[in-house]
């Protein structure tokens, strides 16, 4: 496994709002993930999100809604320094996508770092220790294909994305799940990233379950998310003022 620093604690951004991203960071995660594909940010909100994350020591990510080159070279450029890249299926995906995260010869983002440059002194050169790059295995042929995924050159990790790993193998798209025969699918891509120098994280739905899921070994993973907190800090509140609890 690489030991590369990393942040270990991740929080995810849905809300399209920069004081959420904010609020998220100044509680102490250490990354923040403004979530581009299901959540609700276009270009100019995660803009935002990213000044207002790094303004409390976290690290700004983003979950990129697909793979697609010009989209995560902007999101570089604006600042974000981790990128989470979903539905990564075969070793061309792979390829596509940390290629699109470095300056060549190492890959082939185009240059024009404006806001990241402002960041991060002699970025260029650097950013490719600066980037980290997160593809999510979360379909049947990704899973089949772990092992040549995770053997990309620039790939920082591997990130599994429970639901649609769950739908791939024909199963209710849930979180937090502890069936033997799910532990052994993250687990061997966790074991296949590991084994390839590279970290692997995993999306939790609670804090109890990313405990557990940091004792089996997993380098990233994350417990809380601005809706949900939002939608069970208020169920919670309500139902003591009513005297339910």
């Amino acid at each position: 496994m690489t030991d590369r620093p990393h942040p270990r604690l991740n929080a995810w951004c849905s809300l399209p709002d920069a004081l959420s991203a904010e609020i998220l960071a100044k509680a102490g995660f250490d990354s923040v993930t403004v979530d581009m594909q299901h959540g609700l940010h276009d270009f100019s909100g995660a803009l935002e999100s990213f000044r207002a994350i790094a303004l409390h020591g976290a690290l700004p990510f983003v979950r990129v809604p697909w793979n697609e080159p010009g989209l995560i070279m902007r999101v570089l450029d604006a600042g974000a320094v981790g990128v989470i890249c979903p539905m990564i299926s075969t070793p061309e995906d792979a390829a596509r996508f940390a290629g699109a995260c470095l300056y060549p010869p190492r890959g082939y983002r185009s240059y024009g770092p404006v806001r990241a440059g402002m960041m991060h002194e002699g970025y260029v050169p650097r950013a490719h220790e600066i980037v980290l790059s997160f593809g999510m295995v979360e379909t049947r042929e990704g899973f089949d294909r772990v092992e040549e995924i995770v053997a990309t050159p620039g790939l920082t990790g591997i990130y599994i994305g429970p639901s649609d790993l769950s739908l791939a193998f024909g199963e209710e798209p849930r979180q937090d799940r502890l069936e033997p025969e799910f532990l052994a699918r993250v687990d061997r891509i966790r074991e296949a990233a590991h084994a390839a120098g590279k970290l692997c994280g995993i999306h939790a739905a609670t804090p109890d379950y990313a405990r557990q899921m940091q004792a089996r070994g997993f380098d990233l993973v994350t417990p809380a998310g601005d809706a949900t907190l939002l939608a069970t800090g208020a169920a919670a509140a309500l139902k003591v003022a009513r005297g339910e609890a």
